[in-house]
C-alpha cells in the first residue's frame, strides 16, 4: 500500500527518528512504512493520520482489488 508519510514528515521538517519517537515506534518501522515494505496496523495508521491532522484516506492510498 502506498502512503504519503515521507511527504508529510518532510513538510514538517522532521527526521524519521523524530516521527518514530512521536508515534512510539522504531525508526525502522518508519523506514519500512515509507518504502512500502510494511503496512501499518489500523491503530498505527490512525495514530499517523491523527498526528498529521488528516483522515486515514489522505495518508494511505488504497487501491481497489481486481
Amino acid at each position: 500500500m502506498k502512503n504519503r508519510i515521507q511527504e508529510l514528515r518532510k513538510s514538517r521538517h522532521m527526521t524519521q527518528a523524530q516521527l518514530a519517537d512521536v508515534l512510539e515506534v522504531t525508526r525502522q518501522t518508519i523506514i519500512s512504512l515509507e518504502k512500502g515494505k510494511y503496512n501499518a496496523s489500523l491503530f498505527l495508521a490512525h495514530d499517523i493520520a491523527q498526528y498529521f491532522g488528516l483522515p486515514i484516506e489522505e495518508v494511505f492510498i488504497f487501491k481497489e482489488r481486481d
